[in-house]
């Protein structure tokens, strides 16, 4: 399978383009395109990952965010590495493609919460 995520990260105003594709042996691999120098550092590092292994682990023990450590991203609210591996998660057919959002509200009404 192959996912495409287009991530604006707000204030930074810097744009990533995560393609990710399944290959034949079941990894996938992740093309990244970024406004954002940071990011293009750690993408330079990427190996094709297990969908499975990825998706499943512990936070500390994902290779997304252990490269994330390590590169570093100097900005820990950065939404690109959990945007890849959420196309990590829809590449390996582990996920449904499904928008994803974070919303800044006055209110907890606009919330939209099941009471």
């Amino acid at each position: 399978m192959n996912c495409k995520v287009c991530v604006d990260a707000g204030v930074c105003k810097m744009k990533t383009l995560i393609t990710a594709v399944e290959n034949e042996t079941g990894m996938v691999e992740l093309d990244i395109k970024s406004d954002c120098p940071d990011i293009l550092k750690l993408s330079w590092k990427l190996e094709p990952v297990s969908p499975y292994s990825e998706v499943e682990s512990e936070f500390y023990k994902s290779e997304i965010y252990r490269l994330a450590q390590e590169t570093p991203i100097p900005h820990t609210a950065c939404p690109v590495p959990s945007a890849m591996i959420k196309a990590i998660e829809v590449a390996g057919g582990l996920g449904l493609k499904r928008d994803v959002s974070i919303k800044f509200i006055e209110d907890d009404s606009e919330a939209g919460l099941s009471d």
